[in-house]
């Protein structure tokens, strides 16, 4: 059975379904293929920052209303270490803020919007592989049990790191730069009150831990753990006495642990991130530790300005926005990996395995607490203030 549409998406995550939904804008037709169910990609808790652009992207492309009336807006983070608490104030110091909100909501809003207005979103779907890259792609794909092809005009690979899009550069066409990290995450989403009003970075002699939350009665915390850490070997008990030493908050509540898992922690960076009429958006491009709070804000990024190059094509002709995508997205990608790396290094080990790097992150924290400059240079990439990445806005 053969399709046409203009551009094939490939994965139905933030990177996936907002292009798809900034297309539609411009009055281009896509079909976005997912291989999970609905309720799947709508239930997988990952990234809860937006940075004040990413928020207003969402604003100005019609889906931040339920985010406005259910996002908690901070403004600013806090560093704790030495069992002190130090407030880095974003709005005094780079004059914006940051939006917490799950992108699983973030996920939500965007399917009911495509949904909304005809969109042509596929779930459980497996794309079997891309072809005619260099000229007339087409994606062949199963659907319901039945073997179908999509022609399109231009083919976006939004499906991870893992997924078909990244998997369909040949050999040789394009270079990984990676990094891993010993350190993982312990993920725990429970329902407790949050004991801050704002996120909790803390490094601690026994490991760095993160206070984060989601709705006024449900939190998201973590614990660095050791990448071959299994969740069974954290029980409730455990879980919530590590917690409270290494975030200094011995009346954090007890919840019920909604969900659990271990996160690993790695760096990895494509060069180009296109290859003929492919281009890969979000983890399939890259991937940054949370530690810094870009995975989702880059993904954005990377989709508004391939919406953007692709608007361009089709009324003008020019493939200028095309040609450049790869070094537009990779500037703002390895700005975000040297942040992502710097609040890792700051943030995690082990003082008993290495009491002299526990001694130069307390002397770097330090500084940062007490230097105005270095709280501004903080700031300025968390909210990507300094970057150009979202204009003025």
């Amino acid at each position: 059975m053969l399709e046409r549409t203009q551009v094939g998406i490939v994965g139905a995550g933030p990177a996936g379904l907002m292009l798809s939904h900034l297309l539609h804008l411009a009055g281009i037709e896509s079909v976005v293929l997912e291989r999970r169910s609905r309720k799947y990609v709508e239930s997988r808790v990952r990234a809860g920052v937006l940075e004040d652009g990413a928020a207003e992207m969402l604003r100005s492309s019609g889906v931040g209303e339920r985010m406005d009336r259910e996002g908690l807006v901070h403004g600013g983070i806090y560093l704790q270490f030495g069992g002190e608490r130090h407030r880095i104030d974003f709005m005094d110091l780079v004059g914006r803020g940051i939006m917490v909100y799950g992108q699983q909501e973030v996920v939500k809003d965007l399917i009911e919007a495509r949904l909304a207005t005809g969109g042509d979103v596929r779930f459980e779907t497996e794309v079997r592989r891309l072809d005619g890259l260099g000229g007339e792609p087409s994606i062949s794909y199963l659907h319901d049990g039945v073997e179908r092809l999509l022609a399109c005009d231009f083919v976006a690979g939004c499906d991870g790191a893992h997924g078909v899009g990244r998997m369909s550069l040949p050999a040789g066409s394009h270079a990984a730069y990676e990094r891993v990290y010993p350190h993982a995450w312990l993920g725990i989403l429970a329902r407790t009150p949050p004991a801050s009003e704002e996120l909790i970075y803390a490094r601690h002699e026994r490991g760095f831990a993160l206070h984060s939350m989601r709705s006024p009665d449900m939190s998201r915390l973590y614990l660095q753990v050791d990448g071959a850490d299994d969740p069974g070997s954290w029980p409730p008990n455990r879980i919530w006495d590590e917690l409270r030493l290494r975030l200094n908050e011995p009346t954090l509540q007890e919840g019920e642990i909604v969900e659990i898992g271990v996160t690993e922690m790695r760096s990895l960076v494509l060069e180009p991130i296109q290859y003929g009429k492919l281009f890969l958006a979000g983890d399939a491009a890259h991937i940054v530790p949370p530690t810094g709070a870009k995975g989702m804000n880059l993904a954005l990024a990377d989709v508004r300005a391939l919406a953007a190059a692709v608007a361009k094509w089709y009324t003008s002709g020019s493939s200028d926005g095309l040609d450049g995508y790869s070094e537009n997205c990779l500037q703002r990608a390895w700005r975000a990996q040297h942040f992502s790396a710097f609040m890792t290094s700051l943030l995690h080990g082990d003082a008993a395995k290495d009491p002299f790097e526990h001694k130069l992150q307390l002397a770097n924290l330090t500084y940062i607490a007490r230097s105005r400059a270095a709280a501004t240079a903080l700031a300025e990439n968390y909210t990507s203030a300094a970057t150009g990445v979202w204009g003025s806005s």
